[in-house]
């Protein structure tokens, strides 16, 4: 499956935009996924994704759409979020330290730890991609109706 959302730069369409991707999954995935657990860490990455393109990429201009790709093959999903900012030099990132009291950084952070694997690109064909994988676990319970014998 293959779909994809073009939305404002503008955080009153993060509601939209988290709807936009749980319901297509759970369209597709039904109740073979452990949606608490599952739509709590989707709805994280893509939170901290979208608001850092309408907050840093694409500052003060709403008019700028933000293109987000969805691919999900069996379990695997690619989300891909497109902008049109300058981008990020991920040479210049420093990782945020506890002790610095940092207060910037820990996006990148969050979603290296949430997703399986994360990608940037700078400025092809003019946007830039972040590009999110990850293989989303059957659940549990899925697993064990599925083998359980009827009484």
């Amino acid at each position: 499956m293959r779909t994809e959302l073009h939305v404002p730069s503008d955080l009153k369409f993060l509601t939209i935009v988290e709807n936009w991707l749980l319901g297509s999954l759970e369209v597709e995935l039904g109740n073979h996924v452990d949606w608490p657990k599952q739509s709590n860490r989707l709805r994280l990455v893509l939170v901290e994704a979208y608001s850092n393109v309408v907050r840093h990429a694409h500052r003060n201009q709403p008019n700028l759409p933000v293109l987000i790709r969805l691919e999900l093959k069996d379990r695997d999903i690619a989300l891909e979020i497109w902008d049109h900012g300058k981008g990020f030099d991920l040479s210049t990132y420093l990782p945020p330290t506890p002790e610095d009291k940092q207060e910037s950084g820990y996006g990148w952070l969050i979603l290296n730890r949430l997703m399986d694997r994360v990608e940037y690109r700078l400025q092809v064909n003019g946007r830039n991609c972040l590009k999110l994988e990850a293989s989303l676990p059957e659940e549990a319970n899925s697993k064990l109706n599925s083998h359980s014998k009827t009484d």
